[in-house]
């Protein structure tokens, strides 16, 4: 028989479980004070109240047409040690597969009716874990690597996501207000407006970090290997891993506690280091000694990239937040990153002519990462061919054309970074990808977190938003994120109500334990999240 994990018959009933952490609605299960299908039909009332209807947030594309009886076969069984999210309704990002009637697309019209042979990897652990896959988050198109200047949130075949907090569309070609972030954008939204439990996004330079920032949310961005790869639609393997997105840092360390596991199908996690459970050391001292980094040096204005050309309103968020750290007995070291490390090396970036026929920098050069675009057909006609079915679509080239011939629903903002990337040879036998992977490496890893982080003998870099998504990813290295604050102000000439900005904790691969600890303590003494209106 499973052990429970916690519970309480005698305890009151779980309040607001919309907006509930996932700790106290496993609580909440384990004590039968709700039942996984009472709670996946509130779930499934909120989509349609407010994803559906309502402000029409659009963070869900398509539901699970077997949650239902998912969640009746989990009424019997209480969360325990062997099913840790027994009965707990949680969205997956559209570009991870599952083995099941719905459909795996990432957001394109292209692949509209494309299934899955299997389930990911992940997907599988949630499963054995006992979760109830609710359904399928709407994201960027493609993990926003289709076209030049592709909204956030924007997909062919879901549709815009917006976001909670300020969810108006602007004029005629309904751009959002305030960015909903990307391309996770529909897991984080989902989350936010309390329309499950939790999510799973992925990024490969920022997915988990904006929209987690932009929505007021928890994530982890994980080493690379930490959580096996297997079955995600891919960007780009050197960098691309999936992560959770929480309401709360202990959610997110329980969420990693099933998700990270080494998988035979993913040889990156053969290296993976973990704790035996991420929530152990979770405390409110925490930062007491802890040394952390703020790259940012007012004597060297040039080099401070990460804080030098923040607002206002950015920089008091983060002043207050270094305030916090110290009052906290955190040892503050203020130092700009080495300029070798974030300007990245030579021949790391790719010429691309942006003919987005609604950019405002139409007809100007883009300079995406060489990496990305070369990773990206290699890697994704891989997964068309050894996990797709029920498409004809097999190649980076027959999504290219299927778009051409359907170019007035597929190709709202064009393709131009498939176009650069189906110039590529496919097989990452070129000179230039090698050597660009190798400088980025060098630059960001090498010359820039290592030899900060040694020289200063850091435990953690402290970020504004995702400013720092590029240098950790391009390392492979972990993030957490948490909410810092609020601001407001006027985008676009309109006047838009406070949204949340998050604070990262970077550090180097495997210190997700560490980085947790830290962001516990911070957002315990903090308590800076707010729901949506």
């Amino acid at each position: 028989m499973d052990k429970p994990i916690r519970g309480d018959a005698e305890a009151p009933v779980l309040p607001t479980p919309e907006q509930a952490p996932l700790s106290e609605i496993i609580d909440a299960l384990a004590g039968g004070r709700i039942s996984a299908t009472t709670l996946t039909e509130l779930y499934l009332a909120r989509i349609e109240a407010y994803d559906r209807n309502g402000p029409a947030l659009n963070s869900v594309r398509t539901l699970n047409p077997d949650a239902r009886t998912i969640a009746g076969g989990c009424d019997g069984i209480r969360p325990s040690v062997e099913r840790p999210l027994a009965g707990v309704p949680i969205l997956l990002k559209d570009n991870i597969a599952t083995g099941d009637k719905q459909p795996t697309t990432a957001g394109s019209l292209a692949l509209e009716a494309a299934h899955a042979r299997d389930d990911a990897t992940l997907v599988k652990l949630l499963r054995d874990a006992g979760a109830v896959i609710l359904g399928k988050a709407n994201l960027t198109e493609f993990a926003n690597m289709l076209a030049v200047d592709m909204p956030s949130g924007y997909s062919s075949l879901g549709g815009q996501v917006k976001n909670p907090y300020a969810p108006d569309l602007t004029g005629e070609h309904g751009i959002p207000v305030l960015q909903p972030g990307g391309s996770s954008s529909g897991s984080a939204v989902a989350v936010a407006a309390g329309l499950c439990a939790a999510s799973i996004g992925t990024e490969t330079s920022g997915s988990l970090l904006f929209p987690a920032s932009m929505n007021g949310l928890v994530t982890v961005k994980p080493t690379v290997g930490l959580i096996s790869r297997a079955g995600i639609l891919p960007l780009a393997h050197s960098q691309d891993t999936a992560g959770p997105m929480t309401r709360t840092v202990r959610d997110a360390a329980l969420l990693l506690n099933v998700l990270a596991a080494r998988d035979p199908l993913d040889p990156a996690t053969q290296k993976q280091r973990r704790p035996a459970d991420y929530t152990e050391g979770l405390a409110a001292d925490a930062l007491k000694g802890a040394r952390i980094g703020v790259p940012s040096d007012p004597n060297d204005p040039l080099n401070d990239c990460f804080y030098g050309k923040l607002l206002p309103d950015r920089v008091k968020v983060m002043t207050e937040t270094i305030e916090v750290l110290e009052d906290l007995g955190a040892v503050i070291v203020r130092a700009n990153m080495p300029t070798l490390g974030w300007i990245g090396g030579p021949g790391t970036t790719m010429a691309v002519l942006n003919r987005n026929p609604l950019s405002e920098h139409k007809g100007t050069i883009a300079r995406p990462p060489v990496v990305f675009l070369y990773e990206l057909k290699h890697d994704l006609n891989l997964y068309l061919r050894d996990w797709a079915t029920g498409t004809d679509i097999k190649t980076i080239a027959d999504i290219v054309a299927f778009n051409q011939a359907n170019a007035e629903k597929a190709l709202r903002f064009g393709q131009d970074h498939f176009l650069a990337a189906d110039m590529t040879r496919g097989d990452l036998s070129e000179r230039e990808y090698k050597s660009a992977r190798a400088m980025d490496l060098l630059s960001a890893r090498t010359r820039g977190m290592d030899a900060y982080m040694s020289q200063h003998r850091l435990d953690a870099v402290l970020f504004p938003g995702a400013t720092g998504a590029a240098i950790a990813a391009k390392a492979g290295y972990p993030s957490v994120m948490v909410c810092g604050g609020f601001i407001s102000g006027t985008i676009d000439g309109k006047d838009t109500p406070d949204y949340p900005l998050g604070v990262a904790f970077a550090g180097r691969a495997w210190s997700e334990h560490k980085l947790l600890r830290l962001a516990y303590a911070f957002e315990q003494a903090t308590r800076a999240r707010k729901p949506p209106p």
